[in-house]
């Protein structure tokens, strides 16, 4: 099942001599439980991939599919509750309330649409991030690994399609980085999560099932890794 398409995916800046095409014709596809790592080095076009996958910027061609919707083709505000919904985001820098507990930080998409709270669920991901002793803590009384803990568990609650994940390791330490990409690895590999993960760190991108390299705005290789 194909949870993301991308198709002939544009996106320029500037015009005239100040054009630049920061993103040039990609296209590729996602199936339900793949671990896709796209990999390229800063200015290839990587985080203008991510913004226009994610729905946060627009593209100036071309179309992305999240399970089978057509995501530009939702006004702004349709497009940010689809995303709340369907998108679980993962920053570099976290980014939590900082005035929210861990427990109230992870539930927040589903505060945000006005839905109840599955306890179960909630107890699940607590137990999965390894936070459950830290729930009622403020982001302030946490570590940088714990931090990001919280928002991989924010980017599960509501079971998204998939998770896009931004240098999800950039931030931390050696051993925090290896905890949060074991923790990535456990969700993808044991309930079948779907992850992509942008990075330019090539040891951290060889960790996934497939690679997808991008340069100069363009995809020069998409390689399957042997098992």
């Amino acid at each position: 099942m194909t949870v993301l398409k991308i198709e002939k995916l544009s996106k320029i800046y500037g015009k005239g001599a100040a054009e630049v095409k920061a993103l040039d014709n990609v296209s590729f596809e996602v199936e339900k439980g793949e671990f896709v790592a796209i990999i390229g080095a800063s200015g290839s076009g990587k985080s203008t991939l991510m913004n226009l996958i994610g729905g946060i910027d627009i593209p100036t061609s071309g179309k992305v599919f999240v399970d089978g919707h057509d995501i530009y083709a939702l006004n702004e505000s349709k497009r940010a509750i689809f995303r709340r919904r369907n998108i679980g985001i993962i920053y570099q820098f976290y980014n939590l309330i900082p005035t929210l507990t861990a427990e109230e930080n992870i539930t927040l998409p589903c505060l945000l649409d006005n839905q109840q709270v599955e306890s179960e669920r909630l107890e699940k991901i607590l137990e999965t991030i390894g936070l459950r002793e830290r729930k009622t803590h403020l982001p302030s009384e946490l570590s940088g690994g714990q931090q990001q803990r919280v928002s991989i568990g924010r980017a599960l609650i509501n079971t998204p399609a998939f998770i896009l994940a931004d240098e999800p390791t950039g931030n931390l330490d050696r051993k925090s980085s290896g905890e949060i990409m074991d923790l990535l690895k456990f969700a993808n590999k044991k309930t079948g999560q779907t992850l992509l993960l942008i990075t330019h760190d090539e040891k951290i991108a060889l960790q996934a099932d497939r690679i997808i390299t991008i340069s100069d705005g363009k995809i020069i290789s998409d390689e399957v890794m042997k098992a």
